[in-house]
């Protein structure tokens, strides 16, 4: 993984070098391991590039070209399946000149033009210059893993991996955005190409962007989750699909020319890859990564990493992380993320980063499990509501229900913990439009809402979000209800966590590497018939199957899914009480005229707990401290 950043159009040919310069400069921790800039000012395009050298460390620079130096590339991320593409390309007649999946996307470039983006498994985001069709074109992965920024501006196109190259090279503004803004107070996140910046957007997963001769850019999508739904196939070879695709995605990722780990949480799904892994690495040594905190065992997981890891012979390592950590780092997490974060989960992965890139360049980790084989609870609520709805009007048994009240019974244990958010839940709109439903469960501003000076909630439209929830819940081809999550999920709440993994790992110089979010097995759990997928409401019914003889027996009966989560109620009462107040307190905050002074004071220092929406005006307050008061 690196740092990559480019310009096209109409910048001054004198100042080419200078703000590529700039930008790379703001990514160094993206790539310790080299830098290099292109500049072709006959056709006003520059590349540049901060490398993370993992493939190939001796001879992988960039930007990199063909033969006749017609094509250049900037390139951040991994081909996994580049050896096999390099020798179809081979057999073409292509030479190479290194060993390096960046050079595979030259060749493939030449042979296949823009689609050789179908050809590719990987996590990516490049940019290719063209001299000879005065084309620049630009790519990212089908599932949002690698980030990719862009601006317009005076006619002039910029790209970067982070935000703050774009705002370093002059090509952005410190505007915050309105829809940005409003956005992020619903859900914590942004849709579509949304930033919180006015002027940058975001390249959408899956798809390309295209710039010829200096025209405007063309975006086009070349991939997308497709429900054709496999009506052939019975739940075993489903499940006999999941652990061939599983243990083969696993294979990909450890392709590497440096030490590699992984992360371990004490879940199924970094337990699964952890196991697998070392079935597949046999007596080669692993190290494996753990962060917790002493605040109880409701914080605290690593009775269940640790059994992982003596299970998988792996060398455990584990951090425990303390209110102060989080009051010295916060900040510069903010910084690293360029935008406010989707949860608390931001602060511990940082940390638990940060000990990884110690020990290790390139991590395997976990994510994506829960969004691609449906294994939060708010799903497990979602069709509780169906069931209770199906149950009183008699009409459970008259079609193929994924679940109904009675088989769904055995599975809402699950739910313990989780009579707060039922009691919210279930307090207005019961048996209402299903997206208004699932939108309810998503939706944050009604707690952001009482936080807000009236005269600023007054310009939240909130039908307008609603409208663009909908755009996506109800994406074609999403019939069914757990298909429409689950498209959601992915398109959404994923990205926001993707984003995390990025930043975290790339703040320490650390390769990530997401096996479960192989684009294969999101093609094939989106074929996969509801009722199998989903069966009688049982969470991950697939994945749990497919990995039984894989994770530990303890592991795979645990009932007490935890997620990473962070003492802040306790330590607001307590170490950060000042801190919060200080921050949520400061002249610049109330200057803003987002938030109500008295209201925010009174959220402080309540003894109810600490929430999201608390949470979500603390980060956008440091947000605003890192960029915006910058300016």
């Amino acid at each position: 993984m690196c740092g990559i950043a480019g310009i096209y159009g109409r910048e001054p040919e004198e100042s080419f070098e200078r703000n590529l310069q700039q930008m790379l400069d703001t990514m160094a921790h993206r790539g310790p391991d080299g830098e290099g800039i292109y500049v072709d000012s006959s056709r006003r395009c520059g590349l540049a590039h901060k490398r993370l050298a993992i493939i190939d460390p001796e001879s992988g620079q960039q930007p990199m070209s063909n033969e006749d130096q017609s094509i250049y590339v900037t390139f951040n991320g991994c081909i996994y399946n580049y050896q096999d593409l390099a020798r179809e390309l081979r057999a073409c007649g292509h030479v190479f000149r290194t060993h390096s999946d960046t050079e595979v996307i030259v060749h493939a470039y030449e042979q296949w033009g823009v689609e050789c983006v179908k050809r590719f498994n990987g996590m990516f985001a490049f940019a290719v210059c063209d001299t000879n069709r005065d084309v620049l074109f630009c790519a990212r992965d089908r599932v949002g893993i690698k980030p990719f920024y862009y601006t317009l501006k005076d006619g002039g196109f910029a790209f970067a991996s982070e935000i703050k190259a774009l705002l370093a090279g002059g090509h952005a503004g410190r505007q915050p955005s309105d829809d940005g803004l409003r956005q992020y107070l619903t859900f914590q996140f942004c849709l579509h190409d949304m930033t919180m910046f006015k002027d940058v957007k975001k390249l959408s997963p899956g798809h390309t962007l295209l710039i010829k001769g200096g025209g405007k850019p063309v975006i086009s999508k070349y991939w997308d989750i497709e429900f054709d739904i496999d009506e052939e196939h019975d739940a075993d070879w489903f499940v006999d699909k999941v652990i061939w695709l599983f243990e083969d995605a696993v294979r990909l990722r450890l392709r590497a020319d440096v030490p590699l780990g992984a992360h371990l949480s004490g879940g199924l799904d970094s337990s699964a890859v952890v196991g697998l892994a070392r079935m597949l690495l046999g007596e080669a040594p692993i190290k494996t990564f753990t962060g917790a905190f002493r605040e109880g065992n409701a914080y605290d997981e690593t009775q269940y990493a640790k059994m992982v890891s003596q299970e998988a012979n792996t060398e455990y390592l584990e951090t425990y992380l303390t209110s102060g950590d989080f009051a010295d780092s916060i900040e510069k997490i903010i910084y690293h993320m360029d935008e406010p974060a989707a949860g608390p989960g931001v602060f511990p992965q940082y940390w638990v980063s940060k000990l990884a890139s110690e020990n290790v360049k390139v991590v395997l980790g976990g994510q994506g499990g829960d969004e691609i084989f449906i294994g939060y609870a708010r799903y497990l609520v979602a069709y509780l509501e169906e069931c209770l709805k199906g149950a009183i009007e008699n009409t459970a048994h008259r079609a193929n229900y994924v679940a109904t009240l009675e088989t769904i019974v055995p599975s809402l244990p699950t739910l313990e913990n989780y009579t707060p958010m039922l009691r919210s839940f279930w307090s207005d709109g019961l048996f209402d439009d299903p997206a208004r439903r699932y939108f309810a469960l998503m939706n944050r501003f009604a707690g952001a809402k009482r936080l807000l000076a009236d005269d600023f909630a007054a310009t939240i439209d909130s039908e307008k979000t609603f409208a663009e929830f909908e755009s996506i819940f109800k994406s074609p081809g999403a019939a069914a209800k757990i298909n429409r999550i689950l498209c959601f999920d992915v398109k959404t709440h994923l990205q926001s966590l993707l984003h995390v993994e990025d930043r975290t790992s790339m703040a320490w110089s650390l390769e990530s590497r997401v096996p479960l979010l192989d684009h294969r097995l999101l093609e094939l759990v989106a074929s996969v018939p509801p009722a199998i997928k989903f069966k009688n409401g049982q969470l991950k019914y697939l994945f749990r199957h497919a990995i039984k003889n894989i994770v530990p027996a303890k592991i795979m009966n645990r009932t007490d899914k935890m997620g990473f989560p962070v003492p802040l109620n306790h330590w607001l009462k307590t170490d950060l009480s000042d801190f919060v107040a200080d921050m949520l307190g400061s002249q610049a905050c109330r200057e803003r005229g987002i938030f109500d002074r008295d209201v925010l004071d009174a959220a402080i220092s309540s003894s109810q707990p600490f929430n999201r929406a608390l949470w979500g005006a603390l980060c956008i307050e440091i947000w605003h401290g890192q960029f915006m008061d910058a300016a």
